[in-house]
C-alpha cells in the first residue's frame, strides 16, 4: 500500500530543508556515498597505474567504460525510469553498485584481478549510476517544492564539494595504508549506507500511471524534442557537453602525470586533489547569492565563462612551486563548474512539465556525459602518441572555449529565467499538460 503523498512545501515554512525530514534522509544517504565515489575516484585508475601496470592507453580506455553508458543505455534510461517508482530504483541500483565495487579486493585477494575486470566493473557500475542519476534528478522535485530546488541542489553539492574536499585525502590515505584495491571496499559499503536511508524515506509519489502510448522510442523522442527544441536547453547542452569531452581528456591522462612522471605518492595526490575541491564548496555556497546579484542567466555563463581556462595550468605543472599554482588553478576552476551546475540543473528541474522529467534528465545525460567516453579514449590515444603535456594543453584550449554556447544564448539578458508553472498558470491539468515552454 502506497503511503499518501504529503506536501514538501510544509516543513520548508519552518526554516528551509534542514526541517524537512525525508530531505535529510535523501541527503544523508548522498553525502556519505559521495565520500565514498571520491575514494574510488582516486582508487580506481591507481589500480590500473600502479597495481597493473596499465598503459596510458589503457587507463584512458578504463576512463571511457566509466561513462558508456550514458552513450548506450542514457535515452531509453529516461523512459524506462518514468514507468517506475524512483525511490526503488536508488534503493536496488546502490546495492547493485556496491556489489560490483565489492568484487575489486576479492579479486585481488584471490590473485585473479586483470584489467580486463576493472573495464566491466567500471561499465556495469556506469549502467548503474545512469538510472540511479536520472531516477534521483527527478525524485527530488518530487521531495520538495519546486521554489527550493536552489536551496536543495546548493545543499547536496555543498556536500559534494567537502566530499571532495575530504575524500581524496582520506582516499590517498586508506590507498597508502590498504593498496588501491582494498580502499574501493569503502565505496562499496557508503553505497549500502545510501540504499539504507533512501528506504527510511517516507513520502512515497504514487506509482507513475500507466503510459497510454507504450512506444518506447515515441517517449525517447518526446525528451529529446524537449531539449533540443528549447534554445536556452540546447546551449546549456552543448556547453556542458563540450566541457565534458574536454574535461574527459584532461582526466585520462592527468593522474598518469601525478602518478608516473611527477612520481607524487598516493597521499600527496590525494591532498592536491582535496585541496582543489575546497573551490566546489565555495561555489555550492555562493551559487544562489551570486545568481541573485549577476542574474540567473548571467551566472551561467559567467561561471562557466570563469571555469574553463583554470586548465591551461595544468600542463605546465611540475615536482616544485607550480603544484600550488595548480591548486589554486583548479579551486577556481571547481568553483566556477559548482555554481554553473546549481543554476543550469535547478533551471533544467524548474523548466520541465513533471511527467517528462525523466526523459528530460535522461537526454541532458545522454548529451552532456555522452561525450565523455569518447573524450577520455581520445586523451589515452592523444597521450600515447603526443604525449602526456601536449594532451593536457589541447584539452585546455578546448575547455578555455566551452563557455560560449550560453554565452551566445538568450541566456546572456535574462535575470529571471522562465520555468514551468509560471509558464501553465492557470491552465486546467498542467501536470499532464504537453505543453513546451519557449525560451522568450
Amino acid at each position: 500500500m502506497t503511503a499518501p503523498e504529503s506536501s514538501p512545501a510544509r516543513p520548508a515554512d519552518r526554516g528551509g530543508l534542514w526541517w524537512h525530514a525525508d530531505f535529510r534522509r535523501l541527503w544523508c544517504g548522498e553525502t556519505v556515498s559521495q565520500f565514498g565515489s571520491m575514494v574510488s575516484q582516486l582508487a580506481l585508475p591507481l589500480v590500473a597505474i600502479v597495481v597493473l601496470h596499465a598503459s596510458t592507453w589503457q587507463v584512458g580506455v578504463l576512463g571511457a567504460c566509466e561513462t558508456a553508458a550514458f552513450v548506450t543505455v542514457g535515452l531509453p534510461a529516461g523512459a524506462w525510469v518514468e514507468r517506475m517508482r524512483l525511490r526503488r530504483v536508488l534503493i536496488v541500483n546502490d546495492l547493485v553498485r556496491a556489489a560490483l565495487l565489492a568484487w575489486i579486493p576479492v579479486a585481488r585477494l584471490l590473485g585473479v584481478l586483470t584489467i580486463e575486470q576493472l573495464y566491466v566493473v567500471a561499465l556495469a557500475t556506469g549502467v548503474s549510476t545512469v538510472f540511479f542519476d536520472v531516477a534521483y534528478q527527478s525524485y527530488l522535485p518530487q521531495l520538495i517544492d519546486r521554489k527550493q530546488l536552489v536551496e536543495g541542489n546548493a545543499k547536496l553539492q555543498a556536500s559534494e564539494s567537502v566530499s571532495q574536499i575530504a575524500g581524496p585525502g582520506l582516499g590517498g590515505a586508506l590507498i597508502q595504508a590498504l593498496t588501491a584495491p582494498y580502499a574501493v571496499l569503502v565505496d562499496a559499503v557508503s553505497f549500502l549506507w545510501s540504499a539504507a536511508w533512501v528506504a527510511r524515506i517516507e513520502v512515497r509519489p504514487p506509482r507513475p500511471a500507466r503510459s497510454s502510448d507504450p512506444d518506447l522510442l515515441r517517449e525517447i523522442r518526446d525528451g529529446l524534442r524537449f531539449v533540443l527544441g528549447n534554445r536556452m536547453l540546447r546551449a546549456i547542452a552543448l556547453c556542458t557537453s563540450s566541457a565534458n569531452l574536454f574535461g574527459s581528456m584532461i582526466a585520462a591522462v592527468f593522474y598518469v602525470l601525478l602518478a608516473r612522471e611527477l612520481r607524487l605518492s598516493p597521499g600527496v595526490i590525494g591532498l592536491l586533489t582535496s585541496a582543489a575541491a575546497v573551490g566546489g564548496l565555495i561555489g555550492a555556497l555562493v551559487a544562489g547569492r551570486f545568481a541573485m546579484t549577476v542574474g540567473q542567466g548571467p551566472a551561467i555563463w559567467i561561471a562557466s565563462m570563469v571555469a574553463g581556462p583554470c586548465a591551461l595550468v595544468t600542463p605546465f605543472v611540475h615536482r616544485d612551486w607550480t603544484l600550488g599554482l595548480l591548486v589554486v588553478a583548479q579551486i577556481a576552476m571547481w568553483m566556477g563548474f559548482v555554481v554553473y551546475n546549481i543554476n543550469q540543473v535547478s533551471f533544467r528541474q524548474a523548466l520541465c512539465p513533471p511527467g517528462l522529467l525523466g526523459r528530460m534528465n535522461a537526454t541532458m545525460r545522454f548529451l552532456v556525459w555522452g561525450t565523455m567516453p569518447f573524450g577520455a579514449l581520445l586523451g589515452g590515444l592523444l597521450g600515447s602518441t603526443i604525449g602526456i603535456r601536449g594532451t593536457l594543453l589541447a584539452g585546455a584550449i578546448g575547455q578555455s572555449l566551452t563557455f560560449l554556447p550560453v554565452f551566445l544564448s538568450p541566456l546572456r539578458r535574462m535575470r529571471e529565467l522562465p520555468s514551468y508553472a509560471g509558464s501553465v498558470a492557470g491552465r486546467e491539468n498542467p501536470a499532464t499538460d504537453p505543453f513546451v515552454p519557449s525560451e522568450t
